[in-house]
């Protein structure tokens, strides 16, 4: 090979001894070839010496793939990349396409961007599939690429729609949040939401809220909730909401991490202490839960399972395989910290 020139296909086969169709066949993956073990070895330890990797161009058309699968987040990039729920999901992605072969592209959607803000990957063929995280009930364009066939993963759910999803049971975490709350003896306990009721997983968490008032025979009241918007910010606003109320919550169950932080952040300047004035519990388990000040009580979130979780099954469906399960639900944990005043 002449010095300075990158390594070609033609090179590999060369010093594999092979075709050069053999060596697109091999490094492409193709399936149903017949080429022999001891030939693929050949190929690909031929490539590895040459450091020779095949173009991206090249590798979608010989195998009708682009070899991406693409996780669309439902929120700006200024939001998408302070997320702290972000960074574990995203590995988890990651390394499940990397085991398979994929990369991952990452497209964070803007608030006021249109909800087809992620159709042009689809139909673009940018990626071969995707995984949606935070799908949203009022979003038509998602069930029209599931009716066209495309292949799609939900990191949430969309109940009735019979897209493959994968998910915790928010319902279940958000009881027994509140389940430990009502056994430490509050009976005014408030809420506030991790994102609008529009996003399912918000809606279910709310559910899981209702559900353990009704089970401890306590009546809903509308004025202990209120609404977050993913970040600290909106959390810290929900919060001065409620403790300007007459009569102010002794509790909080913030259905996110990330909102419990501004609420913290409230309930500080309002001169009032956690949990010795109000008692929190949360949803996440962020990295950061455990080392702020007071740790917060939260329901774990297995992020990296979840990813992985997603990534696999994308891949089985891309790949035309049958997954043991479309609709699949991991476990959640409540972890016992200091902000909610029982001892761990």
């Amino acid at each position: 090979m002449a010095r300075g020139r990158n390594p070609t296909s033609h090179d590999v086969a060369r010093l594999a001894g092979v075709s050069r169709t053999t060596v697109s066949l091999v490094l492409n993956n193709v399936p149903d070839t017949h080429i022999t073990a001891e030939t693929r070895q050949r190929v690909l330890e031929a490539a590895r010496e040459l450091n020779y990797y095949p173009d991206v161009t090249a590798r979608r058309l010989a195998s009708g793939r682009t070899h991406t699968i693409a996780l669309v987040w439902h929120r700006g990039p200024d939001r998408a990349y302070r997320d702290a729920f972000l960074p574990g999901l995203l590995q988890g992605i990651a390394s499940a396409a990397r085991h398979y072969g994929d990369h991952v592209l990452f497209r964070p959607i803007e608030p006021d961007e249109p909800d087809d803000g992620y159709v042009e990957l689809a139909r673009g063929r940018h990626a071969d599939g995707l995984i949606l995280s935070g799908p949203r009930s009022d979003d038509d364009h998602l069930l029209q690429l599931h009716a066209e066939g495309y292949p799609l993963v939900l990191h949430g759910q969309l109940p009735g729609a019979g897209i493959p999803s994968v998910d915790v049971d928010n319902v279940r975490g958000a009881l027994a949040a509140v389940e430990h709350l009502l056994a430490l003896g509050h009976r005014r306990i408030a809420t506030i939401s991790n994102a609008p009721l529009a996003y399912t997983a918000s809606a279910q968490r709310l559910q899981g809220y209702r559900q353990a008032l009704q089970a401890a025979g306590l009546p809903y009241d509308e004025g202990l909730v209120a609404l977050g918007n993913f970040d600290e910010e909106s959390g810290r606003a929900a919060m001065q909401r409620l403790l300007a109320r007459p009569e102010r919550p002794t509790a909080l169950f913030a259905a996110s991490d990330t909102v419990a932080m501004g609420a913290l952040r409230a309930i500080r300047e309002a001169g009032l202490r956690v949990p010795g004035d109000i008692a929190v519990a949360s949803f996440d388990d962020i990295a950061a839960a455990r080392f702020i000040t007071p740790a917060l009580t939260t329901v774990h979130v297995p992020t990296f399972g979840l990813g992985w979780s997603a990534a696999e099954l994308l891949l089985q469906i891309i790949a035309q395989e049958a997954p043991a399960q479309t609709q699949v639900l991991l476990d959640t944990e409540l972890i016992v910290r200091e902000s909610c005043g029982a001892a761990p």
